[in-house]
């Protein structure tokens, strides 16, 4: 495979090696070697008082669902995944804490689910707006909500309210 030569000594240098990444290198498989954009209508997600966005995401140690790691360099993120990336001003306004330990629920057509004992991480991110790890959150995922064309779940769109947690 084009990149993994020599993968098992490169895999044990400090701090690894990069993956191959055609797109960083402006490659593309396309008939005429060019990226292809398309432009598709959202549609609009009104939040309500205290709700925020949540979309899923994979840390660096991850392919898919398999999970190598609890590190993501990408982030600053060690020994741990149930995390909540929020903006500093969500958490402030919201009464939240840096590492303050948090439930989430997701809310769609009347349903309500649940995810506890996340921790509040601080992070760059647009108001009103949350990042978490899946798998860990696939549990907020509404199954009945997902994309018209590839019926994928929306796992970048699930709104949710964030409480401090009951359990200790």
């Amino acid at each position: 495979m084009p990149g993994f030569a020599d993968y098992n000594q490169r895999v044990r240098l400090p701090g690894g090696f990069y993956l191959p990444n055609p797109i960083r290198n402006r490659e593309f498989k396309t008939a005429d070697g060019r990226a292809h954009f398309t432009v598709n209508e959202m549609a609009r997600i009104d939040l309500k008082p205290g709700q925020f966005l949540m979309m899923t995401m994979r840390s660096h140690d991850q392919f898919n669902t398999t999970i190598y790691g609890l590190d993501d360099r990408y982030r600053g993120i060690r020994n741990g995944r149930r995390v909540v990336f929020l903006n500093p001003e969500d958490i402030r306004r919201n009464g939240l804490q840096d590492g303050q330990i948090v439930d989430l629920t997701s809310h769609f057509e009347g349903e309500e689910r649940r995810a506890r004992r996340f921790v509040v991480v601080p992070y760059s991110i647009p108001r009103r707006c949350a990042a978490t790890y899946f798998p860990e959150t696939n549990v907020l995922v509404p199954v009945r909500n997902f994309a018209d064309k590839s019926h994928t779940p929306a796992s970048k769109s699930v709104v949710i309210s964030i409480r401090p947690s009951a359990v200790t």
